[in-house]
């Protein structure tokens, strides 16, 4: 056959065979697909999550993890590669993160049920892993319970390892300073060392519990686990943001010491990733607490010292907001919001404008406020940067309207949705968009074309799969 004769090879005909593979589960030759597509079209979001799947059904995590990272490169608001990043870190074992990323999501999306499914699963592996930091505390009872889900399924020799591991652990901590596993422990310390005076309770060691695991297990496992975390922090620099900070003020005091830049860059990150973790498990006071004292740190230190100062005090006020409006603080939010955005219209920051306008206008939907909401949102309308992210913003615009009873105005705003979710090819998008342009069309009494699209947006949940927003049709 003549090179001229060979059968064309598209990026869609790959993709279409790849995920035909993958569902079949021969992840190896879906894998060969989609690498080949990516030839033909280089950092396809599309392609790369769906590669990323199919990395991770194979055990592959850390290139399932690339791909969804290089997605979201491409584009942050993708909720795909949000989602996909979440169950990559799960998979991992990185729970704390997946849970960030599954908030993240969820923000994004809160309509897709999978991402409160990710929350639930990331809480409750966080819950078995280190138990709950609002509910547990260790007391010398019949039945200890520490950590351990995974003890019930050790074996006898696995545990005698575990014992002797532990055992050579214990020793060797004891030659750290007891200081500094206070500073690296923080409130976990004092679990270490009710633990570490368990063990020379011997009756109590030689015990069982209900289950039949002796509680020395129990507390050897306890031991080894807040061994690890405590080798953990000390390979981060700054060990804990509070450290840091105590440091400072003592530095602030000797004015011929000045921390170094790199120093307080670090001290910076690690609080924001604390505060964000904070809010993602539910402490909304305490991020919000957190992030108030951060930004006062800020506003004191000088540019040289944080170079990008004013993008960080528009990042803290809009984590304020966030936490704030979790607390159900709604004008507090709506005052941190719109400090955010006055930051970042003065200092020409457009990603952070687009946030702002963004929070501004859920604040203004959530108490009711439609047409501010409305009039908010469609000053971020040019800040847009995806036909994703057009799809959303004229939905919630439409539905706006369809609060104030302006049904044209809705109809208009939910076809520009339908036409942004085509050209992205988002086929949960498609579907909000017609049925909000079908609830405008009840609303204007054309009835015909009501049903039509209704019946449009049945096929669509079909295809998302959503049993919720089929029944929501019929109904």
């Amino acid at each position: 056959m003549a090179d001229d004769d060979l059968p064309v090879v598209s990026f869609g005909s790959l993709m279409t065979e790849g995920t035909a593979l993958s569902r079949r589960g021969q992840h190896d030759k879906a894998l060969a697909c989609f690498n080949d597509a990516l030839k033909l079209r280089a950092g396809d979001k599309h392609c790369l999550i769906t590669r990323s799947k199919c990395f991770l059904k194979l055990g592959d995590t850390e290139n399932s993890l690339k791909d969804a990272e290089a997605s979201l490169q491409i584009d942050k608001t993708f909720y795909e590669g949000l989602y996909q990043k979440a169950e990559a870190l799960y998979t991992m074992g990185d729970f704390e993160f997946a849970l960030v990323f599954y908030h993240r999501g969820r923000r994004l999306r809160p309509d897709l049920h999978k991402f409160q499914l990710g929350i639930n699963k990331a809480e409750e592996a966080i819950v078995n892993c280190i138990g709950n930091p609002s509910s547990v505390k260790l007391e010398n009872k019949e039945e200890l319970c520490f950590v351990s889900r995974q003890a019930e399924s050790k074996k006898d020799n696995q545990k005698q390892q575990s014992k002797l591991k532990d055992q050579k652990d214990k020793k060797h901590m004891k030659k750290k300073s007891r200081k500094t596993e206070q500073q690296l422990l923080g409130e976990l310390y004092a679990d270490k060392a009710f633990l570490e005076k368990l063990l020379k309770d011997e009756d109590l060691m030689q015990s069982s519990t209900r289950q039949g695991i002796k509680v020395m297990d129990l507390v050897l496992d306890g031991i080894s686990y807040l061994n690890r975390r405590q080798d953990f922090w000390q390979q981060q620099k700054p060990i804990y943001a509070r450290v840091y900070e105590r440091k400072l003020l003592r530095q602030e005091r000797k004015h011929d010491k000045k921390p170094k830049p790199s120093e307080i860059s670090r001290s910076i990150e690690k609080n924001m990733e604390d505060i964000e973790l904070l809010l993602a498990r539910g402490s909304a006071e305490q991020s919000c607490r957190k992030a108030e004292r951060l930004l006062k740190k800020i506003q004191a230190w000088s540019e040289e010292d944080v170079p990008h100062k004013n993008e960080l005090i528009g990042n803290l006020h809009s984590h304020i907001g966030n936490a704030q409006l979790a607390m159900g603080q709604m004008e507090a939010a709506l005052c941190s919001h719109k400090m955010d955005l006055d930051c970042a219209r003065q200092n020409a920051l457009t990603d952070a404008e687009s946030r702002a306008l963004d929070n501004i206008g859920h604040v203004y939907a959530r108490i009711g406020k439609f047409q501010q909401a409305i009039s908010t949102w469609e000053e971020k309308i040019p800040l847009a940067q995806s036909s994703l992210e057009k799809a959303w913003l004229f939905h919630e615009i439409g539905r706006c309207y369809l609060e104030l009873d302006k049904a044209e105005e809705a109809q208009k705003y939910g076809q520009k949705s339908l036409q942004s979710a085509d050209e992205e090819g988002d086929v949960e998008w498609q579907l909000h968009a017609t049925v909000l342009v079908a609830q405008a069309q009840v609303k204007l009494k054309d009835y015909r074309s009501a049903i039509l699209n209704f019946e449009r947006a049945l096929e669509k949940a079909k295809l998302v799969p959503s049993e919720a927003a089929q029944n929501g049709i019929i109904a």
